[in-house]
């Protein structure tokens, strides 16, 4: 085999192991996308599954501050980052995403792009494909987002927040939830402090990786009367017919057969109730 063979078949050899770029996002597909990597892309997601914005009951304030800060992000204006923190069940992935469809349906170039939060540490890659796309603006979204003691992903996610040497990407805004509000756990933090040379830098890093949401927007239990309006709200929309004193009794049954009382909970017994009066919801 001549020298001129093997260099062919080594470059052939690493021709393999390197596979082509990955082609450009049609980011004109839809309004919604997941980021996936190994390799990179954008996967377009036709169809959200979402709740329309009006039937999510008892969080009137912080609907109202995201959609402002939202709607002044896909204007063009400044807008601030968002950690929705706090009790589960309480809608806060549900109102990201009603906000997306409500701002996007008023017209304006808004794309909504749901981040996994292992992938994280692919953040400045996304970053850098959607710095290159200014004709649309981007709310990237990150579910259920937390982090323990030894997880390095936090790291990554400082690259959407402070952007590095060069700066966030001007159409591009982070929003985030979770159930704790500084991503880690308390006893954690707690038992770092305690055990650090430095008490109060220790956990300095981490903790203050909340600090740098612009808005921190706080989810808490539901009271009974916010519970029954959520149900109540859910039967006029979908044409479910049910007298008030009956729902009383079942979804308060329910609830404690559940041991809470939260807008999941809510959705899960009108679910039920639903498929026994024969609605669908479409």
């Amino acid at each position: 085999m001549t020298d001129g063979d093997t260099l062919a078949r080594i470059a052939e050899a690493l021709e393999r192991m390197s596979p082509p770029p990955t082609p450009a996002p049609d980011l004109a597909a839809a309004d919604a996308f997941v980021w996936h990597v190994a390799p990179d892309r954008l996967i377009a997601v036709p169809q959200v599954s979402r709740v329309a914005l009006d039937l999510l009951i008892g969080v009137d304030r912080v609907r109202d501050i995201l959609l402002d800060n939202t709607r002044q992000f896909a204007r063009g204006l400044p807008a601030n980052n968002a950690l929705l923190w706090g009790a589960r069940g309480m809608g806060k992935s549900s109102i990201v995403k009603a906000v997306h469809a409500t701002v996007a349906a008023e017209g304006l170039p808004l794309k909504i792009v749901e981040v996994q939060r292992e992938d994280l540490p692919s953040i400045g890659r996304l970053l850098a494909l959607l710095r290159g796309a200014p004709e649309a603006r981007f709310l990237l979204f990150c579910d259920d987002l937390s982090f323990s003691h030894d997880d390095e992903h936090y790291k990554s996610l400082k690259a959407v927040l402070d952007g590095g040497i060069e700066g966030r990407p001007e159409n591009v805004v982070f929003y985030a939830t979770s159930n704790r509000r500084h991503l880690m756990p308390r006893d954690m933090i707690e038992n770092e402090r305690s055990s650090a040379i430095s008490p109060s830098e220790a956990t300095e890093e981490k903790v203050s990786l909340s600090d740098r949401f612009g808005l921190w927007l706080g989810f808490h239990p539901c009271s009974q009367d916010a519970y029954l309006g959520m149900i109540r709200g859910y039967c006029d929309a979908y044409g479910v017919a049910i007298d008030d004193d009956t729902l009383r009794a079942e979804a308060i049954e329910w609830q404690a057969t559940r041991g809470a009382r939260s807008g999941r909970v809510a959705w899960q017994y009108f679910t039920d109730l639903a498929g026994r009066r024969g609605v669908t919801l479409a």
